[in-house]
């Protein structure tokens, strides 16, 4: 059961206790505005950190025993950058896995096909990553998967059964569509914020700080200081006896369909 059924059952409780003893004492009608604030909070907690797994579960990490970690890719493919990601990456002979936006997959197959004959994994980042998918209708998301998936099997020839929500927001309705779809929710264990961090060093530290195996770094196609600062975060992980795999690998999960 989820946390969001959890939290519903545990509404219907407590408001429900609440009712009885208003109708034996006087109980102040604030105890009931504060049951919904803290519902609401713990909501928009659980719709904004995906490692909660509030809404369905997600995989965010793999197994803290290995000395596995995978870095993951989002917003792509792009021209220029994917492409200069991708040599670095073949510099060092490491496999990544790259959660595409359906309409640049649209306008750069090509950029597509070398990252899926380069040997990377390729995952489903909805068609348009609109910054209101939370408020979309369930026929809306399951279009933007479906027609992700599409665009991608039309380039490499399989459906990818990865998926990860733009912004990493999730909802009851997303949760509906990753059901229906059969999908597997990817999340991180390190957010890198490299589209925020215009310092190398300090990106480069808050990736570095806390990496160990079972890690899932998140990473971006079209950030310039991610390309910078990604072949000295490929060799602190080497030298710390680190190995780079795909996310299929380090999951053990079919990455495909």
């Amino acid at each position: 059961m989820s946390g969001f059924k959890k939290l519903n059952i545990m509404l219907i409780v407590l408001l429900s206790a609440f009712v009885v003893i208003d109708i034996f004492f006087d109980f102040h009608w604030a105890w009931y505005v504060s049951l919904f604030c803290v519902d609401i909070i713990i909501c928009v907690y659980g719709s904004f950190v995906l490692s909660a797994q509030f809404f369905t579960p997600v995989k965010y990490k793999g197994d803290r025993a290995s000395n596995k970690i995978a870095l993951t890719f989002d917003d792509g493919p792009l021209p220029n950058q994917t492409e200069r990601i991708l040599n670095v990456l073949a510099q060092y002979q490491i496999k990544a896995s790259f959660f595409c936006i359906g309409q640049r997959v649209a306008q750069h197959p090509h950029v597509l096909k070398q990252v899926h004959e380069q040997g990377h994994l390729i995952g489903n980042h909805t068609f348009h990553h609109s910054p209101v998918m939370g408020f979309s209708s369930l026929k809306h998301v399951v279009s933007e998967l479906e027609k992700t998936n599409t665009q991608i099997e039309q380039v490499i020839g399989k459906q990818p059964l990865f998926f990860r929500p733009p912004y990493g927001v999730t909802n009851p309705t997303i949760a509906e569509a990753i059901g229906q779809g059969k999908y597997q929710l990817i999340g991180w264990s390190i957010r890198s914020f490299d589209t925020i961090i215009r310092d190398q060093y300090k990106l480069y530290k808050r990736i570095t700080r806390s990496l160990k195996g079972g890690d899932i770094v998140l990473l971006h196609d079209y950030s310039e200081i991610t390309i910078q600062v990604l072949p000295r975060l490929i060799q602190y992980a080497h030298q710390n006896g680190l190995v780079f795999v795909r996310l299929d690998e380090l999951l053990n999960e079919e990455p495909y369909r």
